[in-house]
């Protein structure tokens, strides 16, 4: 049974889906987080407004989830979803250098469209930096973040198409723009070029 309040768009990644490596990755310590507070499948559930069926999935590696659908998940058990996917940050360090090799491959579609998670700061009101690459033709479909959060992006490569309320805004390779995301939106590359953009995320609590 879906709880109240949860759709069947929570079930879904949007266009394209998140990779196999990253469910295993977050199932896990979504298993283990809720075994450490001795949670049930059902009460973890309930908290965070997704159903029972897709959160098992999740656990175990098997689901597509929508990235909002994992953040809730996240949030119920005391956390966010930059800790469920790195390292907590040193207190004392500061200055840290992160390598190419522990960007994280979160999305992929058929077309070759990808998202890296660059870098994030766990513990700290949520901030963390993506790059996007969009080949020509291809689209994103992001899912409503919690009411109040902005995206932030700068183009780096060909051009930005943006989708939302009703609007449409193309951001062209050298400027920069902002998105309220507690709504539907996309992201899409009408262009003839691969499209390439950082991305911040800052999630209202």
């Amino acid at each position: 049974m879906t709880p109240t309040g949860s759709t069947p768009e929570d079930e879904g990644a949007g266009d394209g889906e998140l990779t196999r490596e990253f469910l295993q990755q977050i199932g896990a310590r979504i298993r283990g987080l809720r075994s450490r507070r001795s949670l049930t499948v059902q009460q973890l559930a309930d908290l965070s407004d997704v159903s029972r069926r897709l959160l098992t999935q999740i656990e175990h590696g098997q689901a597509n989830p929508s990235l909002v659908a994992v953040t809730r998940i996240a949030r119920s058990l005391g956390t966010d979803f930059t800790e469920l996917v790195g390292d907590s940050v040193p207190g004392d360090i500061a200055i840290e250098r992160i390598s190419a090799s522990a960007h994280v491959l979160v999305w992929t579609s058929q077309l070759g469209s990808t998202a890296h998670l660059l870098v994030s700061t766990p513990g700290i009101r949520v901030a963390d930096m993506w790059l996007w690459s969009l080949v020509s033709g291809d689209q994103y479909g992001g899912r409503p973040d919690s009411p109040g959060s902005i995206e932030l992006f700068h183009v780096l490569t060909g051009e930005l198409t943006v989708r939302a309320d009703s609007m449409e805004v193309v951001i062209a390779a050298g400027e920069s723009g902002r998105l309220r995301s507690d709504r539907v939106y996309q992201y899409v590359n009408n262009g003839p070029n691969p499209l390439t953009f950082l991305r911040t995320v800052a999630l209202a609590r």
